[in-house]
């Protein structure tokens, strides 16, 4: 397994990139500056290795369990490491972690089945199916080996090969995976490529990619299709979210308010599928605004792997001047921060957690996904205008309805725009279950079986129902 180094006060290697603790916002480590023209040897061997990894299905399944039984052994090892470059709190990182092993335990078990054609003709017809071959993967930092599983585990249980690209921000944790993995892994079955611009760009052009699977920003997401459009390799892309809550006029604001801070701002806001805008009746707002405001307050914030921790950094720099300039923008739009709004004075990425009252609803921190500890809650006249409002951006990723009358909420659910919707709670997934966002928010379906035949070729054959007589 790769071993950590202290980097603090050193000099990065030549063709190694250093990686920052976002709790201190100094380097701690550093990981390989991989150049774009190594990555035809990688493909070669991704290549090579698929033409075996495809051909039985059992035995991969057995190797996916056994990658599984290898993720849960490391744990102890991943967790901390996962925690020190990414910021969540430690409690978190372990329950990343257990997901991953479970993701791969999940896809161990679907196999893809032939379907028969009922056409009525006298031929017996069939769709079977078809890995495709090496498959690009590229994740961003927030969940760096939850949303990788989430793309090799069903690529790998459809038989294809996979080559996975961390964020340099994250690249340690995902290091370590493959090396944990490797034990159970046939060689070139799933391999880790890490290192800085162009080498994603690079890859995702790569001719020898059959199928990109992205998570990231929109303009990312629009230049990985690009790059992909050469070589006409499938493209699945999950591009963020600017999920609203709607709040209806019957809900027991006591009841919801902790699971609503906690859909807000888990893992420091920083979730594709997070509440990011709040809706709430007039007569309620008041109330809400100080329930929220209340949570947010009494938080415990600090560096991941300190003991008691809730909240940790925000993960990045950039990041964390983009949550700032958001808040202080709609603060000189004459919102107020019930709490929050400014940094700590400690070292680190860190920004209180913030809610937000009387925001206009054109204010940026409301139209554009902020991605940190950042809440606006806004008030609205009538559902009619609760609807129109969370459907006024151009993401669709996620949303929620929260009230006592479970009917009337789904009522109001199934007029939101989104690709997954929850009554009472908010960004929930189960491994079964399909995850896809309309408009903005994504190009294709993950998730479930979905997953796995999203990685597939459909391949039909016919034949007669009886031998031709001679």
């Amino acid at each position: 397994m790769p071993t950590r180094r202290s980097r603090r006060g050193a000099a990065t290697r030549e063709g190694w990139f250093t990686v920052l603790d976002p709790a201190t916002g100094e380097p701690f480590d550093e990981a390989p500056d991989q150049r774009p023209d190594e990555l035809d040897a990688v493909l070669e061997r991704a290549r090579t290795a698929w033409y075996e990894w495809r051909t039985d299905s059992a035995a991969r399944s057995a190797a996916l369990l056994a990658a599984a039984d290898a993720v849960t052994a490391a744990g102890p090892e991943l967790a901390p490491l996962l925690t020190r470059e990414q910021g969540k709190p430690l409690a978190e990182s372990a329950a990343e972690v257990a997901r991953t092993a479970a993701r791969l335990r999940y896809f161990a078990g679907l196999v893809p089945e032939p379907r028969p054609i009922a056409d009525g003709r006298p031929v017996r017809s069939e769709i079977r199916w078809r890995s495709l071959g090496p498959v690009a993967a590229i994740v961003p930092w927030n969940f760096p080996l939850q949303l990788a599983s989430a793309k090799f585990a069903p690529a790998l249980a459809a038989g294809n090969t996979v080559v996975l690209k961390p964020s340099p921000r994250t690249p340690l944790a995902t290091r370590l995976l493959a090396s944990v993995l490797s034990a159970a892994l046939p060689a070139g079955v799933l391999t880790v490529v890490t290192g800085r611009e162009p080498l994603g760009a690079r890859l995702v052009s790569h001719p020898g990619i059959r199928h990109v699977t992205f998570t990231g920003a929109v303009p990312t997401g629009r230049a990985v299709s690009r790059g992909a459009a050469d070589s006409l390799a499938r493209v699945t892309l999950e591009l963020g979210g600017n999920d609203a809550a709607v709040l209806l006029d019957d809900v027991d604001v006591d009841r919801i308010a902790d699971r609503l801070f906690w859909a807000a701002f888990r893992n420091c806001g920083q979730v594709c599928m997070a509440v990011k805008r709040v809706y709430v009746p007039r007569r309620l707002y008041a109330r809400v605004v100080e329930a929220l405001a209340e949570r947010a307050r009494s938080v415990v914030v600090g560096a991941g792997l300190d003991p008691g921790i809730e909240l940790g950094p925000v993960n990045n720099a950039p990041q964390l001047a983009r949550v700032e300039d958001l808040t202080a923008r709609a603060l000189a739009d004459g919102a107020t921060a019930a709490s929050g709004g400014h940094r700590p004075d400690r070292p680190g990425y860190f920004f209180a957690p913030t809610v937000l009252s009387g925001v206009p609803p054109e204010s940026a921190v409301v139209v554009e996904e902020q991605f940190g500890p950042v809440l606006p809650v806004l008030p609205y006249r009538d559902t009619d205008d609760a609807v129109a409002a969370a459907n006024s951006t151009g993401f669709g990723l996620g949303g929620s309805v929260w009230g006592t009358d479970l009917d009337r909420a789904e009522a109001v659910a199934e007029r939101l725009e989104c690709g997954t919707v929850w009554l009472n709670h908010h960004a929930e997934l189960s491994l079964a279950q399909p995850f896809a966002g309309v408009k903005e928010s994504g190009v294709g379906v993950a998730g479930g079986p979905f997953g796995l035949y999203g990685n597939l070729s459909p391949f039909v054959v016919h034949r007669p129902e009886e031998p031709e007589v001679r």
